[in-house]
């Protein structure tokens, strides 16, 4: 149970503080968009190896993940469209792959503020097992960050005033 728990949050921290789940749709909607003009820029073609739109959409994934099976267009329109796909497509998606890892693992430290939320949330949870130095020390941190909340709020007033 605590492992599906970590499962979920894990992922619900990917889809709400990274971009993972808008590169994936721009991904999706872009293939749909290359799939189909490969497959209208083919269509007059006599020879042509893509003949369908599922052949089309088939292609597309084909050509951008570097399998290396896709056939290929054959008019000079169709190769542009295909070369451009075959460039987007990859950065998108492996761009998508990276910059998600990069947002997850860089979070915890763009957001210090929260960190120090959750350390005083947890001494306050243990408090019963603190010292009484400890129980000093945590409230002189929290009294310097009432102070500083004060002086940001009157700093703030005084700006709304102007």
């Amino acid at each position: 149970m605590k492992r599906n728990t970590r499962f979920r949050r894990f992922f619900g921290d990917v889809i709400a503080h990274t971009p993972f789940v808008r590169m994936l749709l721009l991904l999706l909607m872009l293939w749909l968009v290359f799939s189909a003009a490969l497959y209208f820029a083919e269509r007059g073609s006599a020879d042509a190896n893509i003949d369908s739109y599922g052949a089309a959409l088939y292609w597309g994934i084909a050509a951008f993940s570097t399998a290396g099976i896709a056939d290929t267009p054959s008019s000079g329109v169709a190769q542009v469209i295909g070369g451009l796909w075959i460039v987007i497509g990859s950065v998108l998606f492996f761009g998508a792959i990276v910059a998600t890892v990069t947002g997850y693992f860089m979070r915890p430290m763009q957001r210090p503020g929260k960190r120090i939320i959750d350390t005083i949330e947890y001494n306050l949870e243990q408090l019963d097992q603190l010292s009484v130095h400890e129980l000093d020390l945590l409230k002189e941190t929290v009294d310097a960050l009432i102070e500083h909340v004060e002086k940001i709020k009157e700093g703030r007033a005084g700006d709304d005033k102007d």
